[in-house]
């Protein structure tokens, strides 16, 4: 599903590195760039999966609507990272833009074709496929295993590692996002943080408190570890 705002969907070749992955013969493809308006879906549930893509700026989450109305968040993609790759035809989650954000779009087909014939690119997209599958082990062990504080503390590590490790964070997502993707209420993310934040481990800047100082990593991969 495109919904488009962008000034020029005109395919243009470029090099396989702007796309974000290395070859050994960095064939030209073509591009296409969209962008998004905050909310906007990229691609739904079942929709054929056809192109892969790349978030250039803003963000992205992808999520399954369960049979109860639920919203379960698998993943948040941010500047750089890589998506919608399956291993079927379909995609197995719908994709959504979180703030105004640009994606680059390649051809499945594209992509599977320079594949068959560059070594380096198989081997990206083998760590691609193992990083994914890494995620969802270690989303579902989150899940599954952890309470409420160690949830939230162990996301703000991930984010952490993601975005750079700046000392202020600058979180894309809203606390329902949070919620969704920890697999909690919104009141109980509000409560967690708020214990994170009575221990030391990171304050608030501003109103919208999207905006997230890490004053103690240490003592936040406490509370992952034990709470």
């Amino acid at each position: 599903m495109f919904v488009r705002i962008a000034k020029d969907q005109t395919p243009r070749p470029n090099s396989l590195h702007e796309f974000g992955m290395t070859s050994g013969t960095n064939p030209l493809v073509s591009l296409i760039e969209f962008a998004y308006k905050k909310g906007t879906e990229i691609y739904g549930e079942k929709e054929p999966a056809e192109y892969v893509y790349q978030v250039k700026n803003g963000a992205v989450r992808s999520y399954k609507l369960l049979s109860d109305g639920r919203r379960q968040i698998g993943a948040f993609h941010l500047v750089g990272d890589i998506f919608g790759l399956e291993n079927g035809n379909a995609h197995r989650f719908t994709a959504e833009s979180i703030i105004e954000t640009t994606v680059r779009l390649i051809k499945r087909h594209s992509l599977e074709t320079v594949a068959e014939c560059d070594a380096v690119v198989i081997h990206n997209l083998l760590n691609m496929t193992t990083k994914s599958l890494q995620h969802a082990e270690d989303h579902m062990l989150l899940l599954g295993r952890k309470d409420s504080v160690e949830r939230v503390a162990a996301f703000l590590l991930e984010m952490d590692r993601r975005l750079a490790g700046a000392d202020i964070m600058s979180l894309p997502m809203s606390r329902r996002d949070i919620a969704d993707y920890l697999g909690l209420t919104l009141e109980t993310v509000s409560r967690a943080l708020t214990r994170l934040r009575q221990g030391g481990a990171l304050d608030f800047i501003g109103n919208t408190q999207r905006e997230i100082r890490l004053l103690d990593r240490k003592q936040l991969l406490a509370f992952d570890l034990k709470s």
